[in-house]
C-alpha cells in the first residue's frame, strides 16, 4: 500500500498532485484511475496538510529555542522548539481575549494540541461564554467607536443630495470651497471666542481692583454741608465776646 502511494504522489506538488487526479479520472486507462484514486485517497487522509513522517521531520530539524515560521493549511505560524516539544504560536481570533494562552502544542497532525502560557505550562482555555463575552465587549466597543466615526465624518460631509444633477465642474468646485471656507470661518471664530474667554479670566481680577466707586471721596474735599455748618459754629464762639465788651464798656466810672 505504501508503494502504491508512492507511485501515485511522487514529488508532486500539492497543485500538481490535484491535476494529476483530474487527469487520471477523465483517463480510459483503468490503471490511470487506481493511480489518482489512490491519490485522492491520499489528499483526504492527509487534509491537514501534515503527515506523522513531516512531523517527526520537523521535530529532528528544528533546533532548541529556535523561531521559524510554520506554513499549513494555507496560513503562516510561528514556530519554535521548547525541551524537544513544537510549539505554534496561538494568532486565532478566537482567542484574542485569552492573556495567558500564547502556544499551542504541535504533537500530532490532527491539531487539537495543548495550550501553554509564555512559560510553556499548561493552560487550558477558559469557559466558552466567559471567552463569547468578552468578544463581545471588544465587538460593542468598536460599533461604538465606528458610530462614533462615522457621525463625526457625516457632521464633515457635504450632503451629495442637495446639490443638482448637471451641474458643471467649475460650480462644484465653487461650492467645495465656499464650504471649505464656511468651516475656517467657523474654526477661527472658535479660536477668537476661546482665547477672548481666557483673556478675561486673566485680567478679570486686576479690573476690579482699578474701580473707583461713586461713594468714595477725596479727603481733601468739603462739601457744602460742611463748610456752612462751620461757619455757624464761628459766629456762635464770637457772640460771646462782643457782650462781655458791652458790659465792661458800661461798667466804666468817668473821672
Amino acid at each position: 500500500q505504501v508503494a502504491d502511494i508512492v507511485k501515485a504522489v511522487g514529488n508532486c506538488s500539492y497543485n500538481q498532485l490535484v491535476e494529476k487526479i483530474i487527469s487520471c479520472k477523465q483517463s480510459e486507462n483503468s490503471e490511470l484511475v487506481s493511480e489518482g484514486f489512490v491519490a485522492e485517497q491520499f489528499l483526504n487522509n492527509t487534509a491537514t496538510q501534515l503527515t506523522y513522517h513531516g512531523l517527526c521531520e520537523l521535530t529532528s530539524a528544528v533546533q532548541e529555542g529556535e523561531l521559524c515560521v510554520f506554513f499549513r493549511n494555507n496560513h503562516f505560524s510561528t514556530m519554535t522548539k521548547y525541551k524537544g516539544q513544537l510549539y505554534l504560536l496561538v494568532t486565532d481570533q478566537g482567542f484574542l481575549t485569552e492573556e495567558k494562552v500564547v502556544w499551542e502544542s504541535l504533537h500530532n497532525v490532527d491539531g487539537d494540541g495543548n495550550f501553554c502560557d509564555s512559560e510553556f505550562h499548561l493552560r487550558p482555555p477558559s469557559d466558552p461564554e466567559t471567552v463569547y463575552r468578552g468578544q463581545q465587549d471588544q465587538i460593542d466597543q468598536d460599533y461604538l467607536m465606528a458610530l462614533s466615526l462615522q457621525q463625526e465624518q457625516q457632521n464633515q460631509e457635504i450632503n451629495w443630495e442637495q446639490i443638482p444633477e448637471g451641474i458643471s465642474d467649475l460650480e462644484l468646485a465653487k461650492k467645495l470651497q465656499e464650504e471649505e471656507d464656511r468651516r475656517a470661518s467657523q474654526y477661527y471664530q472658535e479660536q477668537e471666542q476661546a482665547a477672548a474667554q481666557v483673556q478675561v479670566r486673566k485680567h478679570g481680577a486686576g479690573f476690579i481692583s482699578h474701580v473707583v466707586f461713586p461713594t468714595q471721596q477725596v479727603q481733601g474735599a468739603a462739601s457744602p454741608a460742611s463748610t456752612r455748618q462751620s461757619g455757624s459754629n464761628e459766629r456762635k464762639r464770637k457772640e460771646p465776646r462782643e457782650k462781655e465788651r458791652e458790659k465792661e464798656k458800661n461798667s466804666c466810672v468817668l473821672l
